[in-house]
């Protein structure tokens, strides 16, 4: 039997917002969380602008016990633990209840371990100090981190796994959280993806001179997705987590539902006939966007709205023109398409789940929020789509259903369809 995914909790740690209601409100009115960061002009970065959530690690408190608070204290890992614990609390659950859920899987990403915290490693080894490191050390520094913790204080019995794609790996997270409930493997999941970009982290893409460089006085004009004046991207942290459930398991419990995924589809381009490891390659792109449909059942057309990957680089072009190709529609035809990274900039690895929320906020509310500094769009997309699919302010707009994708280095694609929930 097919079975049907449902979204029914969500929990967010944003650049312009952390929890639903700040995130919510942030993005219906166009807020930008980009700020200029003194400490990058300092380093002699080209790119100084970050966004950075604003969060207190003090207010783990309120979830862990006073042993794992003092052990995670300054560790990246609070971002996903408070954005999964809201989200499993959003969707009716206590948390530290000694329970253990088997109907309950996990699947929770990132690209990196904590570059914090393997500075300090690095410098108490070198100095000979290493029993000075604690013994916590170890569940700050691999790669799982998150997730163990994320497990441990939910009581998550099925499957638990750490994925990481790139730019991709929100996205995936949650297509495989959902396939694993169409499996019948598990009930419920509990997905989402946590990234944080510090000076080193940051250093290595500002090394490559594909960020934004020329408003650094002016932050938060800063990330322009589609448009003219684009000049790059600006790196973004933070977290989401979204808890999927069987319709059945969700309707005996009497959930409540905030959107349901009709399907979606991952892929690689191969890193061939234009692809490379940090541009994809355009027929996979569109192949990933083809199985969704396919995977979800529905026709090109009855797409209201893309969250597009758009990240102000020179990509943004390549992207559109791909999914006009995918969706065979253009001009007055294309949907409507917005890009948060224009408030947010790019959250890499938390990219898609964060974006994710925001796409079923937008199906929850009925609006589609704006992508914000584009007053200027590139003529190179308004050939393609026409101007109003591109909106620069909120938009009270029915909207049934949402493609979400994004694309990471590696040449990965991934795709997902939300909806409306419709009993």
């Amino acid at each position: 039997m097919s079975k049907r995914v449902v979204v029914t909790g969500l929990g967010v740690v944003a650049p312009n917002g952390v929890g639903v209601p700040a995130f919510l409100n942030a993005i219906e009115n166009g807020v930008s969380g980009l700020k200029f960061m003194p400490h990058f002009r300092e380093l002699n970065f080209n790119c100084q602008v970050c966004g950075i959530p604003d969060f207190q690690f003090d207010d783990l408190k309120n979830y862990l016990s006073e042993v794992a608070f003092h052990g995670l204290r300054g560790s990246t890992i609070g971002y996903a633990i408070k954005a999964a614990a809201d989200a499993w609390m959003d969707a009716g659950n206590a948390i530290n209840t000694g329970e253990i859920h088997w109907e309950t899987g996990c699947v929770f990403g990132n690209s990196l371990a904590d570059m914090e915290i393997m500075k300090r490693v690095i410098t108490h080894v070198d100095m000979k100090q290493s029993r000075k490191l604690g013994s916590k050390v170890v569940e700050q520094l691999m790669n799982s981190g998150a997730t163990a913790n994320i497990t441990g204080l939910l009581g998550i019995g099925n499957r638990v796994i750490t994925n990481s794609a790139a730019c991709a790996t929100g996205s995936q997270a949650i297509l495989m959280g959902y396939e694993y409930i169409k499996s019948g493997t598990a009930k419920r999941m509990l997905v989402g993806s946590n990234e944080y970009i510090d000076s080193y982290v940051f250093s290595a893409f500002d090394a490559m001179r594909i960020l934004g460089r020329k408003f650094n006085d002016e932050p938060e004009k800063a990330s322009r997705p589609m448009s003219a004046t684009a000049c790059g991207f600006v790196p973004g942290s933070g977290a989401a987590a979204l808890v999927l459930e069987d319709l059945d398991f969700a309707l005996a419990r009497n959930a409540t539902i905030y959107a349901e995924i009709l399907g979606g589809a991952t892929n690689s381009g191969g890193q061939k006939k234009g692809g490379s490891m940090t541009a994809p390659n355009s027929e996979g792109v569109i192949r990933c966007i083809d199985a969704a449909l396919a995977n979800a059942a529905i026709d090109p057309a009855d797409i209201d709205l893309i969250s597009g990957h758009l990240t102000a680089t020179m990509a943004d072009k390549m992207e559109i023109e791909n999914w006009s190709k995918a969706l065979n529609r253009r001009g007055e035809d294309f949907p409507l398409i917005n890009s948060l990274k224009s408030m947010i900039g790019h959250c890499l690895s938390a990219a898609g789940s964060i974006e994710s929320v925001a796409v079923i906020l937008q199906l929850m509310h009925q609006f589609v929020h704006p992508n914000i500094n584009l007053e200027d769009p590139n003529p190179e997309i308004t050939d393609i789509v026409s101007v109003n699919a591109l909106p620069t302010k909120k938009v009270n707009k029915e909207i049934n259903i949402a493609a979400k994708a994004n694309f990471g280095f590696g040449d990965v694609n991934a795709c997902l369809i939300f909806s409306k929930f419709k009993k």
